[in-house]
């Protein structure tokens, strides 16, 4: 929601000094805004709208309602010893009805049993045991998402080989994972499929990336970095979209890789 609310003040060449005053409020309060820390009332959004000069119906439409699905605690406000930016992606991604993600070093956190989850983060410097398990919790609820009684999340994923074979946590750790991997790769909402070395070079070696679409908005690309967490430009997420569909194309079929799983010596 905020990041729309940017891309449409910056699209009319406003300032946050600008729209403040045409707000009566502080710069502050709008950056805050476009930050996602604060909700914004139905008539506040729609006198940015008049004054960002937005006229497409359906464009209105999605921002009304993530301005007020935006106002919803989510479950994961349970859990207070987890990063804001973390709380952020869950929040999407717990309103999302399609994820297609694409790893490179490890399982996804929706496909990841609760002693891979624990392995993987006490190898994070400076977590203590109750942020551990604040995440092994959430990750837990997370997971559930792929169990809505009235709407699963569609989940793709296309992992990297070295994802399956590298031992996070020893062997006992990585044959449980590996058969939960295989057990899931067989529900009707979860697509698997493996890149193998043999493939060589492919596009998106640069890192792994999800892309969460959503029923009433647009889609959404989320990237993990070092320095922080990024959410590429509206203008990109095709390009996202069309790196995917080359790593799916590039990698083995759903049975195949289950296969590769279910035969790797653990």
């Amino acid at each position: 929601m905020g990041k729309q609310l940017r891309e449409l003040r910056e699209r009319a060449r406003l300032t946050t000094e600008d729209v403040g005053l045409q707000l009566d409020c502080s710069p502050s309060t709008i950056s805050r805004m476009e930050g996602g820390k604060v909700g914004i009332r139905r008539s506040t959004l729609e006198k940015l709208l008049e004054i960002y000069d937005v006229r497409d119906a359906e464009q209105i439409s999605t921002l009304v309602v993530l301005a007020k699905e935006g106002k919803t605690r989510g479950w994961f406000a349970r859990y207070g010893d987890l990063p804001a930016s973390y709380s952020r992606y869950i929040g999407l991604e717990s309103s999302a009805i399609e994820m297609r993600d694409y790893e490179a070093l490890v399982v996804p956190g929706m496909l990841q049993t609760e002693e891979y989850t624990r392995a993987l983060l006490a190898a994070s410097p400076g977590e203590s045991e109750d942020a551990v398990e604040a995440h092994v919790k959430a990750r837990r609820e997370r997971q559930h998402l792929l169990n809505r009684p009235d709407q699963p999340l569609q989940f793709i994923t296309v992992l990297d080989e070295s994802v399956i074979r590298r031992s996070i946590g020893g062997p006992d750790v990585m044959r449980s994972q590996l058969k939960h991997l295989a057990d899931m790769g067989r529900a009707r909402n979860v697509t698997i499929q493996i890149l193998p070395f043999s493939g060589g070079a492919y596009a998106g070696m640069a890192g792994s990336f999800a892309i969460l679409k959503f029923q009433d908005a647009p889609s959404v690309v989320y990237a993990e970095a070092m320095t922080g967490d990024i959410y590429p430009a509206a203008d990109d997420v095709q390009r996202y979209h069309d790196v995917f569909e080359n790593l799916r194309a590039a990698a083995l079929s759903p049975l195949e890789s289950i296969k590769l799983i279910e035969d790797l010596p653990f």
